[in-house]
């Protein structure tokens, strides 16, 4: 039997964090808990959890911050809470490397969904359980690794989230396929798509940082505008 997955959930507002805990808790997780960005990274960098759920208004480094900090030495799935229905600390949180996003309120069923779908895309990059697929994808002078999780970018390696890792998976399989936000979405995050292009459109542009020369002027990860995405070689 596997140990059970642990999942880190950072808000200063105890009440939420009851809530969220409690569910976890019912659905079989492992739950760690931190009222502050600070505490949260110490924790991380610790426990090594397999999903972090963070709060973006908090004292004491808040969500933003302490994203940006986690990233710098882990790749696990991170999944922004916000309170503004406007999005910009959505984008912003998508920006500095979360995978996805719930606004506040949430359902219970809703956030259950997001985790045990983020849990699946850790698996598939392999960061800590066992990888499931073997080979390699490689266009040009890109290669993804499928056995190691690792992309290869022009020799080096390069670090990948679970989503960017899925994403290139996607795109690479099969080069030349166009392939448009939404069906990117379902098939990334494995949920029904609705006002996506945004949150596609962060992604891709971080992928781009990481694999392009120039990534204004992409090589590989091009828009082909009005429809979608391609990976291609030049």
């Amino acid at each position: 039997m596997t140990d059970p997955y642990q999942i880190l959930v950072v808000d200063d507002d105890p009440s939420i964090v009851n809530i969220i805990e409690t569910a976890l808790t019912q659905a079989g997780y492992q739950v760690l808990t931190a009222g502050n960005g600070e505490l949260a990274c110490k924790l991380a960098g610790k426990h090594h959890p397999h999903l972090i759920i963070m709060d973006v208004m908090m004292p004491r480094c808040n969500g933003i911050l302490a994203t940006m900090r986690i990233r710098q030495d882990s790749n696990v799935p991170i999944l922004i809470l916000s309170a503004k229905a406007e999005g910009s600390d959505r984008v912003l949180g998508l920006e500095v490397g979360a995978d996805d996003y719930l606004v506040k309120p949430f359902y219970q069923q809703e956030l259950l969904a997001r985790v045990k779908a983020l849990l699946r895309r850790y698996d598939d990059l392999g960061s800590i359980r066992e990888t499931k697929a073997d080979g390699w994808l490689q266009v040009g002078s890109i290669a993804l690794d499928l056995e190691r999780k690792l992309l290869i970018v022009r020799g080096e390696p390069v670090r990948l989230t679970p989503t960017e890792f899925k994403i290139l998976n996607v795109l690479m399989a099969r080069p030349g396929r166009v392939y448009s936000a939404e069906e990117l979405y379902e098939r990334v995050w494995e949920s029904d798509a609705y006002a996506v292009e945004n949150t596609v459109m962060i992604h891709i542009s971080r992928i781009r940082e990481k694999l392009e020369l120039n990534p204004k002027k992409p090589e590989y990860l091009k828009v082909v505008w009005g429809i979608g995405y391609v990976f291609e070689a030049p």
